[in-house]
């Protein structure tokens, strides 16, 4: 197998879909590996640390599609990737097509065979490929939305409060692993925490942990209205796998909020389950 490691071109996506530790598993068992110049040098990954391990440098991205038969990336492909795809090909992405309907019917169009990374699951249901992404996403969510909220660009909430100041309100609507870990890492800030779900399975197993402020709720067109009105920071984590994330937020709910709060939509990449929310870049 000859397998291509173009370098992701989507704005500020500074991944790469092999590191040298994966190039050189595939070179051990007998395949090639093509990356394209400088594709891990968002993740301060050399050329020549990938030279070392058995991977050949090609100088543009049509020499990877030219002479590979598995392209791995991270994200979905753009316009201009799409078009050097061909019958022959097999990709391996994270897709989220249901938020991108025009490169699905692209991809359908090339003949080639794409598999979406975030629809590999396990025999339990699990979603392994995925999950990695989920618990940095969730992290980073709460990170994000905290520094949101700081002052001139929020209500100046600090999450966990201080001596005499109540800390601030954390709803994550979701308790997969994205939004476990947005939990997680909102509790650990001292704030106070609400995570609903549908499926009170996962809820009983966050009672388990006997975190500090946290209070599992199963969720309900009225707890949510009920509880996101009245937060600083709503994280949305809601998937369906391999399906658009249903609306679960509306935009009179949105107005509702107090001026200032802060929305964190994870489920973004799958449609986003706030009515609001738009796909944007960090630039």
């Amino acid at each position: 197998m000859i397998v291509g490691v173009p370098r992701e071109i989507k704005t500020e996506e500074y991944r790469v879909a092999l590191t040298p530790v994966g190039v050189r598993e595939l070179v051990v068992n007998g395949h090639r590996v093509l990356v394209e110049r400088d594709a891990g040098t968002g993740s301060s990954i050399t050329d020549a640390a990938y030279e070392s391990v058995g991977a050949e440098i090609v100088p543009r991205a049509a020499d990877v599609f030219g002479g590979a038969n598995l392209i791995v990336k991270v994200k979905e492909p753009q316009p201009s990737e799409i078009s050097m795809l061909e019958p022959r090909h097999t990709l391996f992405t994270y897709l989220h097509l249901a938020a991108y309907p025009d490169k699905a019917r692209g991809l359908i169009e090339s003949g080639a065979t794409a598999i979406a990374y975030e629809t590999v699951q396990l025999a339990n249901g699990a979603l392994p490929l995925l999950a990695p992404m989920s618990e940095i996403a969730g992290r980073m969510a709460v990170q994000a939305g905290a520094h949101y909220l700081e002052r001139p660009r929020g209500r100046g909430v600090l999450l966990g409060g201080v001596p005499g100041v109540s800390p601030g309100k954390v709803t994550v609507l979701g308790a997969g692993m994205a939004g476990r870990n947005a939990a997680m890492i909102a509790v650990g800030m001292g704030a106070q925490v609400v995570i609903l779900d549908i499926n009170v399975a996962p809820l009983r197993h966050l009672e388990e942990l006997r975190w500090g402020r946290l209070t599992t709720v199963t969720s309900s067109t009225l707890a949510i209205e009920r509880f996101v009105a009245e937060s600083d920071l709503v994280i949305g984590a809601v998937l369906v796998p391999g399906a658009r994330a249903p609306i679960v937020v509306t935009e009179d709910l949105v107005t509702a909020m107090r001026p200032g709060s802060v929305m964190v939509d994870i489920s973004i990449d799958q449609g986003g389950c706030i009515e609001t929310a738009r796909e944007t870049t960090h630039s």
